[in-house]
């Protein structure tokens, strides 16, 4: 399942729930809209997408400076951190 961060507050509990990748974007970012269908294919662990533009706190808390940033949170803690495009193999591999 594929959500959007609606308020930074949420951010916390959403990666603390559960096994979580989080996807750092933005809407003008070529890269970032070829990757949005790929992770709409990705069915084991939920997806959490988040606007770098509305939440350039959450983008500078985990150094984000390039996207599309890939980053897996397994029990609130970052575990993975792929920067740029990637394939739904790659991000398959990444999860596992």
């Amino acid at each position: 399942m594929v959500r959007h961060l609606e308020n930074s507050k949420d951010f916390s509990n959403i990666i603390n729930e559960k096994d979580v990748l989080v996807d750092f974007y933005a809407d003008w970012c070529g890269p970032c809209r070829m990757l949005a269908p790929i992770l709409e294919q990705i069915d084991s662990i939920d997806v959490l997408k988040i606007n770098v533009d509305e939440f350039p706190d959450l983008a500078a808390k985990f150094g984000v400076m390039s996207i599309p940033t890939l980053i897996l949170f397994r029990d609130g803690k970052e575990a993975k951190k792929e920067i740029g495009f990637r394939n739904l193999d790659d991000i398959k591999k990444m999860i596992a």
